[in-house]
């Protein structure tokens, strides 16, 4: 697909995670694919590196002077250009490998270091998140908030990676979800069902999007040890540069996640 004056770049992510997406429904169907673990111990599959591929052909196709910074074939940045993506082409990979539904595409579009304006696509739940700067966040079209201010007795929990209660001390007072997706876990607060989401081991592919869905749905996000991942470096490789990130309803249960998720100490 060529990108004409008459299609925006929005519509062209748009397009374009959702025929990736329909390439990994073909392979989650036909569940014929290999499954390998990479130095990281974290998986991949043949389904994340073609729905990669594409997208990479498609972005090069009609933007060949911008940096494209991906889970599996480019993750870090030889030279840093004016504008790129950020991409994770099978975000929840191992739910993709055990059959289950929570895993999608996610494309960001970045200009001086930071996003504009993010697309996600969760194809099993048919879900199509998009954001901008300056603009609401949707998903498939409707507007999303982070809460409903007509409703405070809504029932919400807290969203974590596996790896969070290994790492941390978490006593927050919400009940506990993971959903094996970095990118369907900070969506979950954008539109309003958890309060609080914490990866504790995020790669950048894995939350450029909700640095622009969250705050676009009213919401906060922020890295729990200060670590900020934006604006993009090129003297950094984004494959072994994990972050600690914490998205939140509102700055009171970002505060209340800062209070009561605490790194464990230690010991020999």
């Amino acid at each position: 697909m060529k990108v004409t004056k008459n299609r925006t770049e929005i519509e062209f992510a748009t397009h374009l995670a959702r025929k990736a997406g329909k390439l990994l429904m073909d392979y989650f169907r036909e569940r014929q694919y290999s499954i390998q673990r990479k130095i990281d111990h974290t998986l991949v599959t043949q389904a994340d590196l073609a729905a990669d591929e594409l997208i990479h052909t498609e972005i090069l196709k009609n933007f060949s002077h911008d940096f494209i910074l991906s889970e599996e074939v480019s993750p870090s940045l030889d030279s840093m250009s004016f504008q790129g993506w950020i991409i994770d082409p099978l975000d929840g990979t191992t739910n993709f490998a055990l059959g289950l539904h929570y895993w999608g595409v996610l494309i960001t579009r970045v200009e001086q270091g930071y996003p504009t304006f993010t697309v996600q696509y969760f194809p099993l739940v048919d879900e199509l998140y998009q954001a901008q700067n300056a603009e609401l966040s949707t998903l498939n079209g409707q507007v999303i908030r982070v809460e409903d201010p007509m409703n405070n007795q809504r029932i919400s929990f807290f969203s974590c990676c596996s790896r969070a209660h290994r790492k941390y001390e978490i006593n927050l007072r919400y009940k506990t979800r993971i959903l094996g997706s970095a990118g369907y876990s900070m969506a979950s607060v954008a539109r309003g069902a958890a309060r609080i989401a914490f990866d504790a081991q995020a790669k950048i592919w894995d939350i450029a999007g909700a640095w622009l869905l969250v705050p676009q749905a009213g919401g906060v996000i922020a890295p729990l040890d200060g670590n900020l991942p934006f604006p993009l470096r090129n003297d950094v490789n984004y494959a072994v540069q994990d972050f600690a990130i914490l998205a939140a309803a509102s700055y009171q249960y970002l505060t209340e996640g800062f209070d009561k998720i605490r790194l464990k100490s230690i010991t020999t």
